[in-house]
């Protein structure tokens, strides 16, 4: 088949940003399939390609399919109005990609399937859009379910206006129900999608998942020089923006003092600058690192006691997130220490893995760190468990895997329909 799979954010292991449609695209490649990726330039990604730029693109072979790669940069430091208007430059560009013929089909023949990979939404309208003009089917990932989640962080504080929320909605009502199949990253996100209309039939449930080569406790381990050796790391890799609640850790951190556990906050994002002033105005037990590639990433992680998952106490975060931060730590063996209930809670309390405290308790944070930091064998014991779990439901060679099923299932169901007649003249 000839796939066409959107993902504004793509980005290879060498980035410090999500692999997930590497991985996938990867996995569709090596059964056969002819993929091309349309991206575009994502802070902290790296595509892979490292070509000129010709007419505000660049593309070429990454792993086995082809990368189209938008000069449309994007970021989470960006302003609400500079991150729209770069969700619909790429809209725009991957539409046009969208209904011309496949690059380098001879015979010039259009997409067989689209993958739209939510977020951001808006990759939903060159798929919407192909399959009304061209009839191709489209699979529509939701990875973070729009518009409830910012819905959810403008109640607190972060605005996002009404009309947008109310946009986000109709595209994505249309998404969820002309697609072929709606793949969610749990559950929670697939309840809803159907409430917003997917045929219950073609809703797949595909867990954020890690690479068990690369993440793996037995690798060679690095820790930051500057951090004294007889200290217990506990470490989070991530987003630093309002929605990842890191001043928790922070408050955590001013109980931990002189307990030999440091905290350590791996990645960028707008409230970095406030929360290192504060670690250094109180002398805090925190070190900040740069984002890192993933491979360099996996090395912290293996010399670390202890994975943490911290998220701003929104109640939605519960059942709608999947972070990378909580398959990665426990693929590399890291008992994690949690604030964010229900799926993340659940999964940790089922393998013995790790610990939930309540949100915005810092007391609470502060004790399970502890409770790991000075109990070696308990620490091991959930260290184990940990990579038992990772192996068996967030392998992500196994999880791209159900995708090519999911895909190749779709293309045996949706034979395609021949073009409108009335763009059969205008093609």
């Amino acid at each position: 088949m000839r796939i066409l799979y959107l993902h504004q954010h793509f980005s290879t292991p060498s980035g410090s940003t999500a692999t997930r449609a590497f991985h996938h695209a990867g996995a569709l490649a090596a059964a056969g399939h002819r993929v091309t990726l349309a991206c575009g330039r994502y802070d902290g990604a790296v595509t892979g390609l490292s070509g000129a730029l010709h007419h505000g693109r660049r593309q070429g072979q990454v792993a086995g399919f082809e990368v189209v790669e938008f000069d449309i940069r994007c970021g989470n430091a960006q302003g609400l109005v500079a991150r729209s208007l770069a969700f619909l430059r790429f809209a725009l560009a991957a539409s046009r990609l969208a209904l011309r013929p496949a690059p380098g089909d001879p015979a010039g023949r259009r997409w067989d399937l689209i993958i739209a990979s939510s977020t951001p939404p808006t990759v939903a309208i060159p798929a919407l859009l192909a399959r009304r003009l061209r009839g191709t089917p489209f699979i529509f990932e939701v990875r973070d379910p729009w518009p409830e989640l910012p819905a959810a962080l403008s109640r607190q504080g972060t605005a996002v206006p009404k009309p947008v929320l109310a946009a986000i909605g109709r595209l994505a009502d249309a998404a969820c129900r002309q697609a072929a199949s709606v793949v969610a990253l749990t559950e929670g996100i697939a309840r809803l999608a159907l409430a917003r209309g997917a045929d219950p039939d073609r809703v797949r449930v595909l867990p954020q998942g890690a690479d068990l080569v690369l993440f793996h406790p037995g690798i060679a381990p690095w820790r930051p020089p500057e951090v004294p050796t007889q200290e217990v790391l506990a470490v989070y890799a991530g987003a630093h923006g309002p929605a990842n609640g890191l001043h928790q850790l922070l408050d955590a951190a001013a109980r931990l003092r002189h307990t030999g556990l440091r905290i350590v906050l791996v990645g960028e994002g707008a409230e970095k600058p406030a929360l290192m002033a504060r670690a250094a105005a109180e002398d805090l037990p925190v070190t900040f690192l740069d984002p890192m590639p993933k491979a360099h990433l996996a090395r912290l992680l293996a010399a670390a006691e202890v994975g943490l998952l911290c998220l701003a106490p929104v109640p939605e975060f519960a059942e709608w997130t999947a972070p990378n931060k909580l398959a990665e730590g426990l693929a590399s063996g890291l008992p994690m220490v949690t604030n964010v209930p229900g799926r993340a809670a659940r999964l940790l309390a089922a393998g013995g893995c790790g610990l939930a405290v309540p949100p915005g308790d810092a007391d609470a944070l502060a004790a399970a760190l502890l409770a790991l930091a000075t109990d070696p064998p308990r620490r091991r014991a959930m260290a184990r468990a940990a990579r038992l779990v990772a192996e068996r439901q967030l392998d992500t060679r196994r999880i791209a895997a159900r995708l090519v099923a999911v895909v190749e299932a779709v293309a045996g169901r949706a034979p395609r329909r021949a073009a409108p007649r009335r763009d059969q003249t205008a093609a």
